[in-house]
């Protein structure tokens, strides 16, 4: 066989080795992006960090921080599920309850009327809730979901999990879903949740931040 005929097939072992790298490049990037989410629709946990994060979790699992030692919230923002452009930043001056959730989510649905409750009973005294909907393939269950249980505050469209990844490593960070965490007038994270919440512990959580001056 002549030298010609093998240059083919060299060339279409490269090709196919080029393909594999690059789907084996894809995987781990996606991989990275989710791992921050691994304990999905669980319990979550009862801490966020090691050593001096400057926060602590109290026995009914809200992790909190003083306020001269919380960290800015990063940004956040993008397409809504109903596809509306936002930025939880433009509501700075307002507390601002974020929940991190997915229409496949069990527990998201246990705690969803709760969510819905408070944010009707608060939204007069200056905090608004933002949504994040997370590892739904479309947007179209989480519209469901929100027509279901009557969720009228926005939600941002996160299908992959990059923006829980804007938040810093040691700080108030999402770990699980449901996660909720609550964010002061001042744009600083102030308390966290890594399980759902009824509705006396979401007020719990809001509450300390509506007394502050």
């Amino acid at each position: 066989m002549s030298a010609a005929s093998h240059a083919p097939q060299r060339s279409n072992r490269t090709r196919s080795s080029t393909r594999t790298r690059s789907r084996a490049a894809l995987f781990t990037s996606g991989a990275a992006v989710t791992a921050l989410l691994l304990p999905a629709c669980g319990s979550g946990g009862t801490s966020g960090g090691s050593g001096n994060t400057g926060f602590v979790t109290g026995t009914d699992g809200i992790a909190t921080v003083e306020k001269a030692e919380r960290a800015a919230a990063p940004e956040l923002s993008g397409k809504t599920i109903d596809g509306e452009e936002l930025d939880v930043a433009d509501y700075k001056g307002d507390i601002v309850v974020l929940n991190v959730w997915g229409s496949w989510c069990g527990p998201c649905r246990l705690e969803a009327k709760n969510f819905v409750k408070v944010s009707e009973d608060l939204k007069d005294q200056g905090v608004q809730f933002v949504g994040i909907n997370t590892r739904d393939t479309s947007t179209k269950p989480a519209v469901a979901f929100e027509k279901e249980y009557g969720v009228t505050y926005p939600s941002l469209y996160d299908p992959t999990g990059k923006l829980m990844l804007r938040f810093e490593k040691g700080t108030l960070n999402p770990q699980a879903i449901p996660s909720t965490i609550v964010i002061d007038r001042q744009g600083n994270i102030a308390s966290r949740s890594l399980q759902p919440l009824s509705e006396e512990k979401l007020r719990k959580m809001i509450k300390p931040i509506l007394a502050e001056k």
